[in-house]
This record gives structure tokens, sequence and C-alpha cells, in this order.
């Protein structure tokens, strides 16, 4: 509210501020962040405030006041008699803290909007400044090549006490003898309106702290208030000054009406409506927040019109977004009582003729069109309410006239996961969106399936950022629709979400290891190796050991070897989008395994190689048909069977040498799988400290090895590989080819003939877990002794409930030392088994079958930290 708006640089660093506004706040109490509570009056009681009147000694064109303890106050200003007296060239002051004892820099006050001089017992004043608790001023005013106006006083307001209830004169309030407010008004006084009387609006009212709650005393102000026909344009101040905590925003209140009744010589406060960075807003002049009170805001027009102001400065600082919102809430308000439109322009005529802050000229008595929302600098000249608020006039008035803005649906997830760009579901989606309009500004948002409006497959409240639906087998096209408080619609884009079937719930054949394909010697595919970005598809169905008809999936131990660089493999089901997740890494040279549990398309499993020339190997150890013609899976907390190193498992405490087998009794005694009905079980088979380069094959006892190996590795390595192998009179054997090296073997299930256990149903590939990036879980390493859970059911496809175990590709990367990680029951106690084992700055994955607890499974790393991904292929139900 004033037309200068310059404060000197060194000040405002010095006093934490820089400024422009109507109450200057040159010094406050730390801010303590953009949420607050207002401090109302006590019991609903009024604060009185308290003005001392300090007379200033004048000589040759100057006027002081020197150094002068005072009674506490928080807002202190200058005025002079005469309104219309010329402003004096400079006025500066500086306060002393009551909390400190410090003085501040000298301040510079800027001179108030003069657009009620007419006004009997108005007095010229520069604009008020919140100090915070205050008990010293000094101040110092300069002529320049005028003179003084007359009757110059410092002016301090404060709290006085807070009482019950107003006494109808001035009580407490301490004046130097002037008038404290004008007996006259614009327009002739009207008796005061019952609140809620006011028109209906077309939005929502949003909440408003009366004035007996910030503490009004409404002793100082006893006129009646004058009414307006409607309004039809709203003007955005600010009050200067950032630096003050929300629960001192009724203070800053009090010190604003007061310095305007008291020093000003106003009939009540100039705004109608106060609104502190925190959002909450203040009622401002009496009279009725639903009724067209006439204010003093900007001079000139304030006809047809309310007055909005921020608290604070916001030259150079833009306005926080909960102020932003109060004030698009309480301009749509008002203007929606009288039928304007945020968002158009309306015709008012001015009083005054002047030039605005932004290079307008107007004259008296006649008629301009101004956007119903605008800013004190478009109609006076003044730079209220500074560069920053003013840019961001746009966003108020668009979320005030609505519709939302940026409506957009950002993701599909619960049952639902990406493949191939697209969304996929097999169960409920949830859709999510993201709009930048703020939500206490919108009605309600409905989710619309495949265009069908009139019955949404959605509604929820304006708060909502997501909505569960249930889709039917087939494409649709989902939206977001969202309804503005102004009832304006928007509608996002449309995303596609493809419903899948539910997938068929299918049971295990084990077979004996049966070597597919090899790319050095041409079996099951063209001879030679896969080239960098290379793909090769190998039928898998219709040989020796897999029927042509029925299969769903197929169990791979895939082998890469002779690798140019390092690169990873992956294997997906013939003619699908391949997704993120891997299967195999290695480096250049290395020859390494790990298991692959594949969806079978057209008969045929793809393999995908990044970077260089790698051979590749595949080994089937069985097949799922979508039938109960097969065996069903009982999960097992991971527990060892064998270790050769100390003879667990009643095998000899010995490692196992060049070209021996060693038999494993699997089933019966404390094994915890049963002695009889089984037919395959689920090992994780650990190389330990072999003396050479080497491969171990595990396969039914008994029975003929064949070509098939489980376990690659090279001199000193530890490393492991899951494997599911049939069982043969109740015992698998481990065959090693080369030197001699230790063996581990740590169980995590087995399957049944006796359909008691587990079908198994495809979900995959695709990523649940990276702590890279922090899909799944924070992205952070897993440090030593440090563990992850991970949610893994009802996402990506997997159900919510039912299901038994999941089946992961778990990938360490970048570890920092020797390490291993074991995979477990979420929740359950961590046992000596361990599923992937590695080395510093190696790269290694290894396919894991755990139980699943809680819709959860936990990831324990021993030593350092690693990244760890986990890639499902599929889940057990039943």
């Amino acid at each position: 509210m004033t037309a200068r708006r310059v404060w000197g640089v060194a000040l405002a660093v010095a006093m934490g501020v820089t400024g422009v506004g109507g109450l200057q706040v040159a010094q406050a109490a730390p801010r303590s962040g953009e949420a607050g509570a207002v401090a109302p009056a006590q019991a609903g009681g009024v604060v009185r405030s308290a003005v001392q009147g300090l007379g200033f000694s004048v000589a040759d064109g100057r006027a002081e006041l020197g150094q002068r303890t005072t009674k506490p106050f928080s807002t202190v200003g200058v005025s002079w008699r005469d309104p219309r007296a010329a402003a004096p060239a400079k006025v500066e002051i500086r306060t002393r803290s009551a909390a400190t004892g410090d003085w501040t820099p000298w301040h510079t006050l800027d001179p108030e909007d003069i657009g009620l001089a007419d006004q009997p017992g108005a007095r010229g004043t520069t604009e008020p400044v919140w100090v915070g608790p205050s008990d010293g001023v000094q101040a110092r005013v300069d002529g320049g090549t005028g003179a003084l106006p007359a009757g110059l006083r410092v002016d301090l307001v404060g709290d006085a006490a807070t009482t019950a209830a107003p006494t109808g004169t001035a009580g407490t309030t301490a004046t130097t003898g002037a008038s404290p407010q004008g007996t006259g008004t614009v327009r002739p006084a009207d008796t005061p309106r019952p609140p809620g009387t006011g028109p209906a609006s077309s939005v929502p009212q949003p909440p408003i702290v009366s004035r007996a709650g910030w503490g009004a005393d409404e002793s100082i102000s006893p006129e009646d208030p004058t009414y307006m026909p409607d309004v039809r344009v709203v003007f955005v101040h600010h009050t200067d000054g950032a630096a003050y905590d929300c629960s001192q925003s009724a203070s800053l209140v009090r010190g604003i009406y007061a310095f305007h009744v008291q020093s000003n010589g106003w009939k009540d406060i100039g705004y109608n409506f106060l609104v502190d960075k925190c959002g909450t807003v203040f009622e401002g002049r009496k009279g009725g927040v639903d009724q067209p009170v006439q204010g003093a805001h900007t001079g000139g027009w304030n006809n047809d019109t309310a007055g909005i102001a921020v608290l604070g400065t916001y030259t150079t600082d833009s306005a926080s977004s909960a102020a932003l919102t109060s004030v698009a809430q309480v301009a749509a308000w008002k203007l929606g009582q009288y039928g304007v439109d945020p968002a158009s322009s309306q015709t008012i005529a001015t009083e005054t003729t002047q030039t605005s802050g932004t290079g307008r000229s107007f004259t008296a008595g006649n008629s301009y069109s101004f956007p119903a929302i605008s800013a004190h600098r478009d109609g006076v000249n003044t730079e209220c309410p500074g560069d920053a608020l003013y840019a961001q006039l746009g966003t108020i008035r668009s979320w005030a006239a609505g519709p939302m803005a940026g409506l957009a649906v950002s993701s599909v997830g619960g049952a639902a996961y990406l493949e191939g760009g697209k969304y996929h579901t097999t169960g409920p989606a949830t859709v999510n969106w993201t709009t930048s309009t703020p939500s206490a500004l919108i009605s309600g948002f409905d989710v619309i399936v495949d265009g069908n409006t009139a019955t949404p497959a959605a509604h929820v409240a304006g708060t909502a950022r997501s909505a569960t639906v249930t889709l039917p087998v087939g494409t649709h096209t989902v939206a977001v629709r969202g309804v503005h408080q102004s009832g304006k619609p928007a509608t996002s884009a449309a995303t596609t979400v493809i419903a899948d079937p539910a997938p068929a719930a299918t049971t295990y054949h084990p077979v004996t290891p049966t070597r597919l394909m090899d790319t050095r010697s041409g079996t099951g595919v063209r001879q030679g190796v896969v080239g960098p970005d290379g793909t090769v598809a190998l039928p898998v169905t219709g040989n020796a050991v897999v029927p042509a008809t029925g299969v769903t999936a197929v169990v791979l131990n895939v082998t890469a070897t002779g690798a140019t660089t390092s690169s990873y493999v992956s294997v997906y089901p013939d003619g699908t989008a391949r997704t993120s997740a891997s299967n195999l890494n290695f480096v250049k040279g290395q020859t390494i395994p790990n298991l692959v549990v594949v969806p079978v398309v057209n008969g045929k499993v793809d393999f995908y190689n990044h970077a260089g020339d790698v051979h590749l190997v595949a080994d089937i150890t069985g097949y799922y048909t979508a039938d109960t013609s097969g065996s069903t899976f009982k999960p097992l907390t991971p527990k060892r069977l064998m270790d050769t190193r100390n003879g667990t498992g009643g095998v000899p405490a010995a490692p196992v040498g060049p070209g021996a087998a060693l038999p494993l009794q699997v089933t019966g005694g404390s094994t915890g799988v049963p002695a009889t009905g089984v037919t395959a079980v689920v090992l994780n088979v650990t190389a330990v400290a072999p003396t050479t380069t080497s491969f171990v094959s595990v396969y039914p006892d008994g029975t003929a090895r064949t070509s098939a190996s489980n376990l690659n590795f090279v001199k000193g390595q530890v490393i492991p590989n899951l494997v599911v192998v049939p069982v043969v009179d109740g015992k698998v054997d481990f065959w090693n080819a080369y030197g001699s090296v230790h063996l581990v073997a740590d169980i995590s299930g087995y399957y049944t003939s006796d359909g008691t256990g587990a079908a198994y149903s495809n979900a995959g590939p695709r990523r649940l877990m990276d702590t890279r990036s922090g899909t799944g879980v924070p992205a952070a390493k897993v440090g030593p002794g440090g563990s992850v859970a991970l949610q893994v059911t009802g996402r990506n496809g997997i159900p919510a409930t039912g299901v038994t175990a999941v089946v992961l590709n778990v990938t360490a990367v970048a570890p920092s030392t020797t390490s291993f990680v074991s995979v477990y029951p979420d929740g359950t106690p961590r046992s000596s088994a361990s599923n992937l084992n590695f080395t510093a700055g190696v790269t290694i994955p290894n396919l894991v079958v755990v139980p699943v607890v809680n819709g959860k499974v936990d990831f324990w790393n021993a030593y350092g930290t690693v990244d760890l991904i986990a890639d499902v292929t599929g889940y057990y139900t039943g």
C-alpha cells in the first residue's frame, strides 16, 4: 500500500529481509518452516493494543527521536497530521530487541497509500513495520528540499492485555490525543448485516479465522461497516516482510489493524482478508466475510472490490503454495458470490486521477477494465505485491478459475505392471495421477474406462491421487477426469491397460537334466556365438523330454562361456517384448551358469546377449503344464542339507575329487522333506575352494549322468547356483569333473506327487527390486549385516493373497568386498543357508525360490556393501 518501495541493500541484508508492501517486517523470530499454528486470542477474548505516540525534536528541516526505552511493542511507524502533506524525503527507524537488547540497523520506512485522505481524522503515515517484541526505538526524519509535515510522531503498537469482551471505548490504548479513527465514510454507513446472509457462491467458502479468533479489539473501531452492491475485482497485496513464524501471524494482523485505525485514522483495518505463508486466512475489515464490505486497500478503487493481503515480502522470494492456494480460494469464493469468473475481466470506476505501478493512467470518474484478480500495482503507483508475487498472479487466476492444470496419469500399479511399454494386469489395477492444482480447489476425481464418462469406474475425493479399478479381460483405455471446485472438468490423456487372463496354475514335471542348446556345436540352434544385441530362439517343446503341447514354462540351466567382454543375457518368452530383467551377468572369458524358469510361447524361448560375443548352453531340468498331471511345490525355509567341509548331511567331511560322485539323502529324517512322494528337490548348490577349473553336475541318484552341468568355476572361486533335480531312491548325486572341490547344498523346497503342494504361475520376467534406483525398496546399498524387506505380493502381477513362494533372479552388483547374501521369508530367523556368494567388484546372479511371509521376502548381506536386484519369474499359490 505504498508508492515507493525500495530499501537499502545493506539494511535489507542486515535485517534478513527485503521489502515492498503495506506492513514492513524488519525483524522477527526465526522461521520455523511453512507450517505453524495461529496464536488466537486467549479463550476467545480481545487482545487490546497499546499505542505509544512519541514526538520528535525538529530543527533545520530534520526531526530526531533519540534512543528511547519504551513499553513493549512489535509494530512501528511514523505519522503526521495532514494526510495530503508531502511525505518526508526520508524516514528511518531502528529498534531494540526485548529478547537480546540488541539494536537493529537503521531501517527506511515508505509512505502509505493516501487513498483515504478525505476521511475525517485521517493522518499521513509511513507504512508500519513489524519488528517483533521490542522495548526501545530511535528515529530520524529528513525533509530534503521540502518542509517537514506538521505533527510528526513515532507510533508504537503492541499487545497491551487480553480481556473477555470489548468495552465500547478506546480502553487501554494510549494515544497522543488524535481521534483513533475517522467519523466519516466514503458511503453512508449501513446497518450491520447478520453473517450468513450474503449471496451464495458458486464455490465453497474456505476456512477463515474470525476477528474474534485473532483477538480484534472492536472498541477502537465502533463505526458500522459500509456495504457495496457487489464485488467484481479482487486486488492482491502483500504486507511486506517474510521473517515471521506462522504462530505470530495473529500478532501481525493485530498490528496492522491498530496502526490503520489509531495511526492512519481509518475506521478499520484496510484489507478484507489477510493470508499468511502457511495458508491461514484471517477476516479483515468487519461486516461479515460473506458480505460485500467496502475496504480501504487500493486508493481510488475501493468500490466493488475486495483486498486480500499476503503477510510477507515477495520482491524476490515467491509466495508459498499454501498462501497462493488460500488466495485463490478466497478470491474464487468472493467473486463466485456475484457470478464473476475469476478468469474474466471486469469494468470498475475510479475516484482518483493517478498512474499505476505498471504505467497505466487513470482519470477520476472514468471506468476501466481489470482482470477479476488483479494486483495493487495494477491500479496504484506502487510495487505491491512485489515482483515475485506479481509473477504468480497467473497461477492464482488459474487455480481460482479452473479447470485443474497438468492432470496426467503418472503410472498404473497394484496388480498392473509395464511390459513392452504397455501396462498389463491380471487383477485390480491402481491408477495414479498428478495435477499442479492444489487439492483444496478440487471437488473430486473419476477414473474413466473406455471413454464411459456416464459411469465412472471409480470416484474419489479431491485430495486423492490414486484409485483402484478392476478391468474385464481385454485392452482398455484409462483416463482420469478431475472436477475443479468451479465445476469445470478436465480429463487426462488416456493410458492403455491390457487386462490379461489370470495365469493358469500349473504343475511341475522333473526330467533328467538334458542338453537342449549349445551354440558351440549347433545343438538346438545354429552354430556360432551370439553377438552384441543378438538373439537366438530355442525350440523347447516336442523333443525327447518335453511334450509338443500343453507346456507353459521350462526350467533351464543356462551357461555363458567364452565371452569377449562384460555383458548380460536375458531369457524370455519367444515373440514377446524383452523387459529390463536379466538372467546372467558375466565378464570377459568367464564361464558362469544360472537356473532360469521361463514361460514358453510358440514352443520357444529367446536368449538375448547385450554386448560382445558369447556362447550359450542350456540344459533342461523340468517343465510345467496347465493341468494336474505333474507335481506341486512345498516351499521350505532355506536349510543346509550338505556341507563337505564338516560332513553335514552324512557325507564325508572331505572335498569331492576328480571324476567322483557323491550321493546325498534328501528325503526323510531331519531334512524336512517327506520320505515318500517326493519327485524333485530345489537346492542351492555352492562350490567352495576348488583346486582347478571344473564343473559339477547334479542328477537323480543311480541314473546315467548326461552332459548337462549345473556349476562352473575356476580355481579358488566360491560360486552358487540353484538346482531343481529329480529324486530317485530319496537321493540326488553330485559329480565333479576335475581337481577337488567342497560342495554345500541348501534346500528351499520340494515337489510332491500327492497334490498337497502349491501350483506354479508364470509372472515375468520383470523387475521387482533394484537398490540402485529405489525400485521396490529404498535407493541405498545394503551394508554389512544389513537387510532389506521386499514386498512381493499385490504388485507387478503377483496376487495380494494366497502366494506361498516366489521365484526370483537375484543379482549382486558392485560389492565392495567378498561376501554372501541370504534370501529368506520375512520376519523369520535367518538360517546358515546362503543364496549368493561374490567377491569385490564382481556382478553375479542366482535364481532363488523363497517362501513368502507377510507378503515379503528379506535379503541379508554379510560383509561390505552391495547393490541388489531382484527379477520375478513366477510364484506359487495353494
